[in-house]
């Protein structure tokens, strides 16, 4: 009979052997907190560090008081895809946060609805706590810009499922409208509204697998100035310029009318450009009529194309092409929105009108 094998293991097997440190982990905490409360209301509760945020839905005092009637939450999630990996090989990490709550809190206002509260995951190889904190300081900056709280999050190190130096950054949040103010479908949309559209800040938080492919193919140089693009700025830097947000403007429009409903439909642009989004505002019967000279394409997209050879029908599929956000707007007001919009620090287009069709975006 085999003799038992009276053998040790060398060593204990720990955690942190596995690529897992969670004394890393506890350290990202205290560096994130302050990034966390100054985001803070009067409606956030508990302490930091607990297992889950706490949010009141309003609060008892005339000052702060939303006065729901028929409150509807209104919710979504998106993550800023592989822009990750453009961050993480320049070394930027305090901006891509902010592409992450762009991306959400732009797509919850499309329903009329105001963020209330936003958390974030953050997957990654390995934690470095200075690195994650400013990746963080960024999804904080998001939030103070879209006026919601970032509540918590989770921060994962998982060393055999992301490859040294790589991260995933996603969220989601939760926002509130009065019932007969949603914004749904599009089913308020009528022949003779206007197409309003807001200024994009750059490419944003879609297309960046193309947007790479071109840098490769082109043998283009991220930490290089091109002229033609931005006389001051590096290209990694263009690139990582952060999805604007437009929650504030565009919450402050529809607040300034209480009864009147002058804004039958919106669209967040992103990944499908103005033809792959603003249809999803568009009913059966109608079509929105652009015209392209409405807008100038930011130089970014006039250089990608040329570097990478694309055609113009690919580019408007992928990216924005200079336009983030859509209204559509009764005619009667039209000339009103666009100048609220301007005042609170938009650039706006007039793009078209909505004519008779087949649900689809003539450009």
């Amino acid at each position: 009979m085999a003799k038992k094998s009276s053998r040790k293991p060398s060593k204990p097997l720990t955690y942190a052997d596995t690529g897992v440190d969670i004394e890393a982990g506890d350290a990202v905490v205290g560096l994130i907190k302050h990034h966390m409360r100054r985001t803070y209301g009067p409606r956030v509760l508990g302490r930091h560090g607990a297992f889950a945020g706490c949010f009141r839905l309003d609060y008892n005092e005339k000052l702060f008081q939303r006065n729901y009637k028929d409150p509807v939450l209104v919710a979504c999630t998106d993550g800023v895809g592989t822009k990750v990996q453009l961050a993480a090989q320049l070394g930027i990490l305090d901006t891509i946060g902010q592409d992450c709550v762009a991306m959400n809190v732009n797509d919850l206002i499309v329903q009329g609805a105001e963020p209330l509260f936003f958390l974030d995951y953050v997957g990654i190889h390995k934690v470095v706590p200075e690195e994650t904190a400013q990746i963080v300081k960024g999804v904080a900056d998001g939030c103070a810009l879209a006026g919601c709280a970032l509540l918590g999050g989770e921060t994962a190190e998982m060393a055999d499922t992301y490859k040294p130096g790589d991260f995933d950054l996603a969220g989601f949040t939760v926002g509130v409208v009065e019932l007969k103010k949603v914004i749904a479908g599009a089913e308020r949309v009528e022949q003779g509204d206007i197409v309003l559209g807001l200024a994009s800040s750059g490419v944003h938080s879609n297309g960046y697998s193309l947007v790479r492919a071109i840098v490769k193919q082109a043998k283009l140089k991220l930490d290089k100035v091109y002229p033609e693009l931005d006389p001051k700025m590096t290209l990694g830097e263009v690139l990582l310029a952060p999805t604007r947000i437009y929650v504030r403007p565009v919450i402050e429009v529809l607040h300034k009318y209480k009864v009147k409903k002058p804004v039958s439909g919106m669209a967040h642009i992103t990944g499908g450009g103005l033809p792959g989004n603003l249809n999803r505002a568009l009913p059966d019967d109608l079509d929105a009529k652009l015209d392209r000279k409405a807008w100038a394409v930011p130089p970014v997209f006039r250089f990608l194309q040329e570097k990478g050879g694309v055609a113009d029908a690919e580019m408007l599929k992928v990216f924005n092409m200079g336009v983030g956000y859509t209204l559509i707007v009764r005619p009667h007001f039209a000339d009103a929105i666009e100048q609220q919009l301007r005042r609170l620090g938009e650039e706006v287009f007039r793009l078209g009108e909505i004519v008779k069709g087949s649900g689809r975006v003539r450009l």
